[in-house]
C-alpha cells in the first residue's frame, strides 16, 4: 500500500482529474490512499510547520516507511526510484510519501523519514507535485512489470 500525505487541498480542477486518472491506472499494481491535511496558512513558517507537523503525524503508524519530499533530498532516476519502490513493497505493508505546505516540513518530521527524497533542485507547486509524484510511482509499477510505458 503507499500513503500519501499532503498539506493543502486541490482546487483545480485540471489537476483533481490527473490525480484520478493516476489514481485509477494505479489500481491496478497497488492501493494509494490520499490524505489531506489543513495548511495553517500563518505568516511565520516554523510556527505553521509545527502545526502542520501535528496534523501529519495523526496519520502516520511506526510500521510505516516514510519517505519526504523535499528539495534538499536525494534525487533518484526513474529506474532506481521504480528498484527503491520494488524493494519497499516486499520489505514493508505502507510506504508513506509526505508532501509539506508552503514552507516545506519541519525538522521533527523530516527526522521521522528513512528516506529524504527530491525530484529537482527547482521548486513546485504542492498541488501540481502530487501529479508529479502519482506519475512517478505509475511508471515505477511499468518498469517493475517490464511493461512498455516507460522510456
Amino acid at each position: 500500500m503507499i500513503k500519501i500525505i499532503a498539506v493543502g487541498s486541490i482546487k483545480e480542477k485540471f489537476l483533481k482529474d490527473a490525480i484520478l486518472e493516476y489514481l485509477k491506472r494505479l489500481q491496478k499494481y497497488t492501493h494509494v490512499e490520499i490524505i489531506e491535511v489543513k495548511d495553517a496558512d500563518l505568516k511565520e513558517p516554523e510556527k505553521t510547520k509545527k502545526i502542520e507537523a501535528e496534523r501529519i503525524k495523526k496519520h502516520l503508524h511506526e510500521k510505516d516507511y516514510i519517505i519526504t519530499l523535499e528539495i534538499e533530498g536525494k534525487q533518484l532516476s526513474s529506474q532506481e526510484f521504480a528498484t527503491q519502490i520494488n524493494l519497499l513493497q516486499i520489505q514493508t505493508s505502507t510506504i508513506t510519501f509526505i508532501i509539506g505546505g508552503s514552507y516545506g516540513l519541519s525538522d521533527e518530521i523530516k527526522n521521522l523519514a528513512k528516506l529524504h527524497l527530491s525530484f529537482s533542485k527547482m521548486t513546485f507547486p504542492h498541488q501540481l507535485f502530487r501529479v508529479l509524484l502519482l506519475e512517478q510511482i505509475y511508471r515505477s509499477y511499468k518498469i517493475i512489470n517490464n511493461e512498455s510505458y516507460h522510456k
